[in-house]
């Protein structure tokens, strides 16, 4: 029995994804780039598969989609393609809470003479909007802003973000990847560059992920050498993959409404841990935040082995990003929030999706429950 609750790790795929790839496995598995008709005619749903994925952002244009391995990729080759066309601004901006993916590439580009400015939060994760209208110069090359935060699930304000970068002619990137198939999304009526998408966290399969990149916006390929992806990506494509984010986009869309039951479940789940754990803080709790995650912190808690406690009854959530399970380092995030490093390691994310059930949720409740409050005895025993 495995009762999941780690979906912003990665979600179950979704057996309509599984079908819908199996014949660009066993059928249909020629190169597009082919000039004969077996390989060609996967051409047409390459392009039918672009078209569903601009759909579910909002995007006018399948042409402003391109396909990549992972949302990492994506947002690699976004901060890749601004820098390298605007290389007299050596002034990058980006939250304090960024996944690391952007995190990461930021810092080893400080080391090439680049000016990180970190963007910081309030104790309620909200974005420091202030700090934010206060870093746009004229020296900055890029913004690189996520749309909601992988840990506490707060959503920043992207509606106002991206009118500021256009009135002061800067390129904003956003990491899409936590509020595709959460919330609507529609691209097309706001003024952003580039926006990330990750297949396997809606139900589709890993290593494919997909940029937006808006029409008319200038575009250096991370990998070049190749026609794929109408020059913008050398590499054969991974096209099973391809169709099985587009199937994956296209149930997203269709059970959007579907967020709103999972928004109730996890809002009822975190009224009943209040009233059983006194002392327990819902990160982000105050702000606006994708449905289905809860950032919840235990003082005085060792999150690792509650992890591993509850893993013995089939029970999976995380201490946070998966992008960085392993490290000895508390959460960037949450001591960004002001957290100590205690608090920090006393905290575990739960992340609900549409199969999530209420059943699955009161289990959660109870095993969750019952090992803090064995914990908090063997405490005491020990004092």
């Amino acid at each position: 029995m495995v009762i999941y609750f780690d979906n912003n790790a990665t979600t179950r795929p979704d057996p309509q994804v599984i079908e819908a790839m199996l014949p660009f496995y066993t059928e249909m598995w020629g190169n597009p780039s082919s000039l004969y008709s077996f390989g060609h005619q996967i051409v047409s749903h390459i392009e039918k598969a672009r078209a569903q994925v601009a759909q579910l952002i909002g995007a006018r244009r399948p042409s402003e989609i391109l396909f990549t391995s992972s949302g990492s990729e994506s947002n690699f080759t976004a901060v890749h393609s601004a820098l390298h066309l605007n290389p007299h601004k050596k002034r990058i901006v980006i939250s304090a809470v960024e996944h690391s993916s952007v995190y990461g590439v930021c810092h080893e580009l400080q080391q090439k003479g680049y000016e990180l400015i970190l963007i910081p939060v309030k104790k309620s994760g909200a974005l420091n909007l202030e700090a934010f209208k206060a870093s746009l110069t004229a020296q900055v090359a890029l913004v690189s802003i996520m749309w909601a935060n992988n840990e506490t699930g707060v959503l920043f304000p992207i509606e106002t973000i991206a009118p500021l970068c256009e009135q002061h002619h800067i390129p904003l990137h956003v990491d899409g990847v936590q509020t595709a198939g959460k919330i609507p999304l529609d691209v097309s009526s706001l003024p952003l560059t580039s926006l990330s998408l990750s297949a396997h966290k809606i139900h589709g399969p890993k290593g494919v992920g997909a940029l937006y990149v808006r029409r008319g916006t200038k575009f250096t390929p991370l990998f070049s050498g190749g026609t794929q992806e109408m020059g913008r990506r050398a590499g054969t494509e991974n096209v099973a993959s391809i169709i099985g984010f587009s199937k994956a986009a296209e149930l997203a869309l269709s059970h959007l409404s579907q967020m709103d039951r999972v928004r109730r479940l996890r809002d009822h789940f975190e009224s009943q841990i209040k009233k059983d754990i006194s002392d327990v803080l819902i990160n982000g709790g105050e702000e606006k935040r994708v449905p289905n995650t809860s950032s919840m912190t235990f003082s005085g808690r060792e999150a690792e082995a509650l992890v591993l406690m509850l893993s013995e009854h089939g029970i999976c959530v995380s201490t946070g990003s998966a992008c960085s399970t392993g490290s000895l380092e508390p959460s960037r995030v949450l001591v960004a929030l002001g957290h100590s490093p205690s608090q920090a390691s006393g905290t575990l994310r739960i992340s609900f999706s549409r199969e999530s059930t209420e059943k699955e949720a009161e289990y959660l409740k109870e095993k969750l429950v019952e090992t803090l409050q064995k914990m908090k005895k063997k405490a005491f025993q020990r004092a």
